[in-house]
């Protein structure tokens, strides 16, 4: 299944990636793709938010690598500095593993497909303007309606 959301500031984004959040299940992988500056990271918050976690420790994890919010409950991964056999050594397959939800940002870099993953794919339309194409596996334990149901 695939949806179409628009956003026209932040605060649409965080609100999109907040009911995303609550849609899906323990151990849900979200993949996200878009260019710098698309609004990865601020879908991120928005994801944490909607968990009911504090936004704004969400940074981007570029040093890092992966992020842990709420003891668990959000592992937020950024690849944009490796390669796909780097990718590999982090071990990303374990993290939902324990039933936390895992974001993963330049997921173009992965080196395989992580099966059952929602990919949210980020379209810059100008401006604040972003499309969201969140595409769901077909297995996927988000439950039925739209993301705007509660709009």
């Amino acid at each position: 299944m695939t949806e179409r959301h628009l956003s026209h500031s932040e605060a649409d984004t965080t609100n999109l990636a907040a009911r995303l959040a609550q849609r899906l299940g323990p151990g849900s992988v979200v993949l996200l793709y878009g260019e710098l500056g698309a609004g990865k990271t601020t879908f991120v918050r928005g994801f944490v938010q909607g968990l009911g976690l504090a936004p704004d420790e969400v940074s981007s994890p570029t040093f890092t690598l992966i992020q842990d919010y709420g003891e668990g409950q959000v592992f937020h991964v950024d690849l944009y500095r490796l390669e796909p056999d780097e990718v590999e050594d982090l071990g990303l397959e374990e993290l939902p593993e324990a039933g936390g939800l895992v974001c993963i940002e330049w997921a173009d870099r992965l080196p395989s497909p992580i099966a059952g993953a929602t990919s949210v794919r980020i379209v810059d339309g100008g401006g604040d303007t972003r499309e969201f194409v969140v595409s769901f596996a077909e297995a996927e334990g988000a439950s039925a309606g739209s993301i705007d149901d509660e709009m």
